[in-house]
């Protein structure tokens, strides 16, 4: 079993059939699926979805591409909105200098907030980081400094330094589509160094399908392809792979509770 720790199932993309992507991540062997938050506004639309399934789970946060266009939630608002029972971290918050839609200052302090969030809900941080490796770095330890907190590195495309960092940290590092891709021969060697014990796998979808599904709208049952791609990088099987995945993923998302606790129809 696998578990797609990052997907956008509150996108448009997957309105019109969200039934059938649930039914066919299962028929892929996904145990569950964490619909992932990008606005604060839009939460009880992500948090709808959860109610909707018994295996799909959910976060709430603010992408670091709308900070500037929301009100700023409280770290004591973002806990309230947390402690619904489906919901089972923070964010996605943190850095992306690629697009520089927001201003930065307003990202790292909406990112801090979501530490802040994070460290005292006791839930994990799924954070963006993209072209921002060293202020990302920076903010991580200097909050780590002030306290505890669970997070992971979602779809990592960093550097070699980010992710010694992060695992330095106790953080884990959470691989999509984009690892099998024919250009990310170093994100490659990267994955090979991170110990199975603090690696995820995800799809981010809609976005970035993996090989063999390149060009086509990512989707939940995607996510085992990334998987066998991951196998063969660290040179073990894929039941390996997918057992030590979904441990860390349920030891990390803690509040889900343990797979056999659950059923797997649509609520």
């Amino acid at each position: 079993m696998l578990i797609d720790t990052h997907c956008h199932l509150d996108f448009p993309d997957f309105a019109a059939e969200l039934d059938q992507v649930v039914a066919r991540a299962r028929a892929a062997g996904v145990a569950r699926m964490i619909a992932i938050s990008t606005r604060v506004t839009q939460f009880p639309a992500v948090r709808a979805i959860a109610e909707r399934y018994e295996d799909v789970f959910c976060t709430v946060g603010a992408h670091p591409h709308h900070v500037h266009e929301e009100p700023e939630a409280s770290v004591a608002e973002l806990v309230a909105l947390a402690s619904h029972p489906k919901c089972v971290g923070l964010g996605e918050a943190g850095l992306d200098y690629h697009y520089d839609r927001a201003p930065r200052d307003v990202a790292a302090r909406v990112f801090r907030t979501h530490i802040a969030a994070a460290r005292a809900s006791k839930l994990p941080l799924v954070i963006h980081t993209r072209d921002a490796d060293a202020d990302c770095a920076a903010i991580l330890q200097e909050e780590m400094g002030k306290g505890a907190f669970k997070a992971v590195l979602h779809c990592f495309t960093g550097s070699r330094a980010l992710a010694e960092t992060a695992l330095a940290l106790g953080l884990y590092i959470s691989f999509s589509g984009v690892v099998t891709f024919k250009n990310s021969k170093a994100l490659r060697e990267i994955a090979g160094d991170v110990p199975l014990a603090r690696m995820l796998v995800e799809t981010d979808a809609p976005f970035l399908a993996p090989t063999p599904h390149r060009g086509k709208r990512n989707e939940p049952a995607f996510v085992a392809d990334t998987a066998r791609a991951l196998a063969e990088i660290k040179g073990v099987s894929y039941d390996e792979i997918a057992g030590a995945t979904t441990a860390n993923a349920l030891a990390l998302f803690n509040k889900m509770g343990p797979l056999a606790a659950e059923g797997r129809s649509a609520a």
